[in-house]
């Protein structure tokens, strides 16, 4: 039976530039997809841009250009940051894709015909900038404007017809969802956050609108457009062509894994489609997983405040395998993190370019010097050999766990201490004083410590791919060798090809003083 996963991040609304909540939330997936295949899952990992809505047609009307004109252009900025980041992705929705209008019609229609939607009347606080209602308990009043208690976002009062879904009715099936199924929602503490919430009861939700226009049409009443959060979260469906008759992927793919979310949005991902998908008889995905902010220096990133880290400017000044380690190593996934580019070139300079890439450097150099410049066949290892390959080997199974849990700092620092560990080895048995005493010693420590930069940079790979692609080219690594089985397999090796010249791998940044 094949092993399929499927894993997500929020469709991007791409009314601005990419931000670094973005570039976290789209690296975050992008390691667990990588990892995932390196350990023999069939991968599909989607992203993707939310184009509908309100804000959007005000965008671009400020911009005097139609909505899909706008939408195209700035969609296309979000394409880009999947070449920039190194993203992995196998599919990216756009909502006004034609598969996509079929899967939101589709979903419409089961939820028309299980009786959970009906026509009524709505009134009540919206906030244009986060496409979301609020209740009175949630709005304040600030010098005169209404804004959002969770966001911050302006809010107005808001009258029209509107069709309705019934959320009230499923409160008590949600609870027993949560409660029966402990991991759907994490980290625990926001899925304390919507239990607390759906307990305090449910009210219908307004899933259609008559004051714009830029959207998917309700079936049967072109007059109202359906709300931009059933249109949007239906993304995950429409890419695995779930308004397909023989549904094909829909069938090998859903549920879905994991969605890789921001904070802010878990009341959707965790109440609302739940609440949908439950009503359209569709099983549930298995996790929804809401990550913390990314704070500059413990504040949150703001224009005026002048805080802004670019995701796109750091990878311009130190590059993208720097950015990827450096964001998942520094913050714990699920709770807010502050980075800062002091910190930034810190990371770089001890953990990557004293560590992992001195590691690569001096031993490819010395082999290179001192073993006509290829990976020396050997007789046998010495206890100290194994222990230092056992180490890595024997933690495979709490790696896969780290990342299985999302722990995926814990997974780095456990990887980096490997690499702490070759260095005092190679250090430590002095391998250069050995050439002429016992040549065949000296080749068991160099074949040892090459098998272990192998490993490591395996492990290393779903993080830092760039990087240790080139390391794999160095040793002549086959391309499907670099998997997670390659690690108990120390035939992989190539003895007979020459190294490749090795640059250097990161480049020490000197202090501005």
């Amino acid at each position: 039976m094949d092993k399929n996963f499927f894993i997500t991040t929020p469709i991007y609304y791409p009314s601005g530039k990419p931000h670094m909540g973005h570039a976290y939330s789209s690296i975050v997936a992008d390691i667990i997809a990588r990892f995932k295949r390196l350990d023999g899952f069939n991968v599909l990992f989607l992203t993707g841009t939310d184009e509908h809505g309100l804000k959007i047609q005000r965008e671009a009307e400020k911009n005097k250009k139609e909505p899909r004109l706008f939408c195209d252009e700035i969609s296309e900025k979000f394409k880009n940051l999947s070449t920039i980041l190194e993203l992995s992705n196998d599919d990216f929705i756009r909502t006004t894709e034609q598969r996509h209008y079929k899967s939101v019609e589709e979903i419409w229609n089961r939820l028309v015909k299980s009786g959970d939607i009906y026509l009524g009347k709505y009134s009540g606080w919206y906030s244009v900038s986060d496409e979301a209602y609020y209740d009175e308990d949630e709005i304040i009043d600030d010098n005169g404007r209404k804004i959002s208690k969770l966001s911050g976002s302006t809010v107005d009062w808001v009258e029209e017809e509107s069709y309705f879904f019934k959320l009230s009715s499923w409160k008590d099936k949600l609870l027993d969802y949560y409660n029966n199924n402990k991991n759907f929602i994490l980290p625990a503490s926001r899925r304390n956050e919507v239990v607390n919430f759906v307990s305090r009861g449910l009210k219908d939700l307004s899933v259609s609108r008559t004051s714009f226009s830029w959207g998917i049409p309700v079936p049967g009443n072109k007059n109202h457009v359906i709300y931009v959060w059933l249109d949007a979260l239906t993304n995950y469906l429409s890419a695995l062509d779930f308004a397909d008759p023989e549904q094909k992927k829909y069938k090998q793919f859903w549920p879905a894994d994991i969605h890789i979310i921001g904070k802010d949005i878990i009341r959707f991902h965790a109440i609302y489609w739940p609440a949908f998908l439950m009503a359209a008889k569709i099983t549930l995905p298995k996790k929804v997983f809401g990550h913390g902010w990314i704070l500059s220096e413990d504040k949150k990133m703001s224009k005026s405040i002048g805080n802004i880290l670019d995701p796109i400017e750091i990878v311009k000044s130190y590059g993208i395998d720097p950015l990827r380690y450096y964001l998942i190593k520094e913050v714990s996934l699920g709770n807010d993190g502050s980075i800062s580019m002091e910190n930034l070139k810190n990371c770089i300079n001890n953990d990557l370019a004293n560590n992992y890439g001195n590691l690569c450097q001096r031993v490819f150099s010395f082999i290179k010097k001192n073993c006509s410049n290829k990976i020396p066949k050997i007789k046998k290892l010495d206890s100290i050999d194994n222990k230092l390959l056992d180490s890595l080997k024997n933690d495979v199974g709490k790696l896969r766990q780290l990342i299985n849990d999302q722990k995926l700092n814990e997974y780095i620092k456990l990887v980096v201490n490997y690499s702490f560990e070759a260095n005092k080895y190679f250090n430590d048995l002095k391998p250069w004083s050995l050439k002429e005493s016992d040549p065949d010693r000296m080749h068991a420590i160099l074949f040892t410590i090459t098998e272990h930069i192998k490993n490591i940079s395996i492990l290393l790979n779903p993080i830092i791919p760039i990087t240790t692609n080139k390391v794999f080219n160095v040793i002549n690594f086959k391309r499907t060798d670099i998997n997670i089985s390659s690690i108990n397999n120390i035939n992989c090796l190539n003895y007979d090809k020459s190294l490749k010249e090795l640059n250097v791998l990161f480049k020490k940044i000197e202090n501005d003083n």
